[in-house]
């Protein structure tokens, strides 16, 4: 990393094409940046070059002339003075893994995955420490931003996570007038938030979806974040990130905007569908399917109750009723607020 990153064009990839990916390109190249888009389709990749727009995601908005789509990992990922993955989280390690040896060694990656690996149950910054084995190069962007809002230029407000070097970097780099991005060092609190509210976003939307009105909602929010926060802490975040973006903010966006996909899979459910013809219609990624169960698995090994994310977990891999799932909720034994 050569000097800061504010007022200088830098070479800025992204890895990944779909809905947030898309944005994030946006913005990069919003604020200057000679940015690439890796997209493993080459036929989608000609379509975004020669009409600037994607023909599969947030197709309504028109793309940058600065935005380039490439098919070639390694000739996108050589690119980058910046690398932002932003591949779903069962594909991360593997994608970067790949990307590694056509990576720059002074290159700073700011990943955008959200989700806990499947089998390590590793946070998505733990993964590419383990793939990089430089720390110091790695920060995480997560926060309150639905995709297609920041394509628009919508105003948004998010956090990067990591060193101070590296997330003042990475966040000058997206910072603009109307995408406001604000710093931390606190990873595991940003990593563990912005992953578990997409499980509770499930959850509100299967309340929605049989019907048990706002207030219920507000209760699963409310009780959703100390549920996060507890298994936060427990891993060594600052209880104080979760009442920030990564935290309050990107749970109440999730749980309650209709952008949401992973809102959109709690109300069908709620109303009844099987999540096999939920996911096959929703044609994305939500990654609150697999982080139910990555991190039902990371609190058990840890020792931490997490009663939303149990029912979650029954409901979507054990067949459970959605009305029963809630029913049990409401029905455990009173406690203090603050247990």
């Amino acid at each position: 990393m050569s000097g800061e990153s504010e007022g200088r064009r830098l070479n800025c990839t992204v890895l990944g094409g779909g809905s947030w990916g898309t944005a994030l390109a946006v913005q990069l190249a919003r604020q200057g940046h000679d940015t690439w888009m890796w997209d493993r389709n080459p036929d989608r990749c000609a379509v975004i070059n020669a009409e600037h727009r994607n023909p599969r995601y947030l197709k309504e908005v028109p793309l940058p002339g600065n935005l380039r789509a490439e098919s070639d990992l390694a000739k996108a990922t050589a690119h980058a003075e910046l690398l932002v993955p932003v591949v779903p989280s069962h594909a991360l390690r593997e994608v970067m893994e790949a990307a590694l040896p056509s990576l720059r060694p002074d290159a700073q990656i700011c990943c955008a995955t959200k989700g806990i690996e499947d089998g390590s149950l590793k946070n998505m910054h733990e993964v590419l420490v383990e793939i990089l084995g430089d720390p110091t190069r790695i920060s995480m962007i997560y926060g309150p931003s639905f995709a297609l809002e920041v394509a628009k230029g919508l105003p948004t407000a998010v956090v990067v996570a990591g060193p101070e070097k590296t997330a003042t970097f990475a966040a000058a780099a997206f910072h603009g007038p109307q995408f406001r991005c604000y710093h931390t060092e606190d990873v595991t609190g940003v990593c563990v938030g912005g992953s578990l509210k997409n499980v509770m976003a499930i959850a509100c939307g299967v309340s929605d979806g049989v019907g048990l009105g706002a207030n219920a909602r507000a209760g699963i929010i409310t009780r959703g974040l100390a549920e996060i926060s507890r298994l936060s802490v427990a891993l060594g975040a600052n209880p104080l990130t979760l009442a920030g973006l990564a935290g309050m903010g990107d749970l109440v966006l999730t749980c309650t905007g209709n952008l949401s996909r992973n809102r959109r899979v709690g109300l069908a459910l709620g109303e009844g569908r099987t999540l096999d013809d939920i996911l096959e219609e929703l044609g994305e990624v939500a990654e609150g399917v697999i982080t139910a169960k990555t991190a039902r698995a990371l609190a058990a090994r840890i020792g931490v109750e997490m009663p939303i994310t149990e029912q979650i977990y029954d409901l979507l891999y054990e067949g459970k009723p959605a009305k029963q799932a809630l029913v049990e909720l409401m029905g455990r034994e009173r406690r203090a607020e603050r247990d």
